[in-house]
């Protein structure tokens, strides 16, 4: 098994995640916060599908779906254009409402598309590339590829956590 085939079905596995998380759930759920400054599932979810979206565009050299698909219109949050949540502090995660689950998922799943055309057209050779010089040693793509998968599998297994709270 080539490891872009590893790579495919850990993504697709965190769309599957996504899914279980939101599917069904109102928009008050959603946008529940379990406990004063914690994180609500419509955050979460926004959050880890923000982070893949700029990581995996970024390695790719390909626009960013959030902007070039009006993701960023039909949410219509008060946060900066391309704002991905890190490092957000709790007033700005109270920002993060969302309208609907099928918002949360239909972005995560055009983002997660985006993904899965850059991941089956890679190489081995291509997971060597260096793609950013300033940690030490450099990250190669497929040390960001899963450093992206590993920050998403966190966010999806939180947002399943509060789905349970709720």
């Amino acid at each position: 098994m080539h490891a872009k085939d590893i790579l495919i079905d850990a993504y697709s596995r965190i769309q599957e995640e996504v899914h279980a998380a939101v599917d069904g759930l109102s928009p008050e759920d959603l946008n529940t916060r379990p406990a004063q400054g914690a994180n609500s599932l419509s955050w979460l979810i926004w959050h880890l599908t923000r982070v893949q979206d700029d990581h995996v565009a970024d390695a790719s050299g390909l626009d960013q779906v959030w902007p070039a698909e009006g993701w960023e219109k039909r949410f219509g949050l008060a946060l900066p254009r391309l704002d991905t949540g890190y490092g957000h502090s709790p007033a700005k995660v109270a920002k993060v409402q969302v309208k609907s689950g099928e918002l949360l998922t239909g972005y995560y799943d055009a983002v997660h598309a985006q993904s899965l055309k850059f991941l089956r057209g890679l190489t081995a050779k291509d997971l060597e590339r260096v793609v950013d010089e300033g940690w030490t040693p450099p990250v190669t793509l497929g040390v960001r590829l899963v450093s992206v998968l590993a920050d998403d599998l966190q966010h999806v297994g939180q947002a399943a956590y509060v789905r349970g709270l709720l």
